[in-house]
């Protein structure tokens, strides 16, 4: 009954250590999130017309309106 009493005791005391204080929620902090912006290019809206352009001055340079094949007849 002895070692009963002695375990009961040395459980009893090892509980109320354990337990001390009670349940405390964790405190998460929140970062603030940081959003990284480019700011828009203003030479792209410019490179669609310009390859338009060019094919454009392509085409009336490459244009051969000669009249050489008919004074040959």
């Amino acid at each position: 009954m002895k070692k009963f009493t002695a375990f009961a005791v040395a459980l009893g005391l090892s509980a109320s250590t354990a337990l001390a204080g009670g349940y405390v929620a964790p405190v998460v902090e929140v970062e603030p999130v940081v959003v990284d912006t480019k700011p828009a290019s203003t030479n792209a809206g410019l490179i669609i017309p310009a390859l338009l352009l060019l094919g454009v001055i392509a085409v009336i340079a490459s244009d051969d309106d000669d009249d050489e094949s008919s004074t040959l007849d």
